[in-house]
């Protein structure tokens, strides 16, 4: 018979939110960006960077709209309270 260990979070509810960046190829136009309401967007060099406080099922549905969309995501990042958005080429760890 198997079996599978049930995840630590199971049945409890989502941690407390987290500051969030995505960046994602291209830059997103008004429309595009509308699917995000939650996230404050800004241009980056050749890419859009979103930034927002989000649980965890508000970044799966966010994460699961960027797929929706056929968008090109190139990172996600959780910041810690404070910090700045990386800069490309920033190989820092939050």
């Amino acid at each position: 018979m198997r079996f599978h260990l049930p995840a630590l979070h199971h049945g409890g509810m989502d941690p407390a939110p987290a500051l969030y960046m995505i960046r994602i190829n291209g830059h997103l136009g008004a429309t595009l960006l509308s699917a995000f309401p939650a996230m404050a967007p800004r241009r980056l060099g050749a890419h859009t960077v979103l930034t927002g406080l989000l649980d965890r099922s508000a970044l799966y549905g966010v994460l699961a709209q960027i797929d929706a969309l056929g968008l090109d995501l190139l990172e996600v990042r959780q910041l810690t309270p404070g910090r700045r958005s990386p800069e490309p080429g920033d190989s820092r760890s939050p």
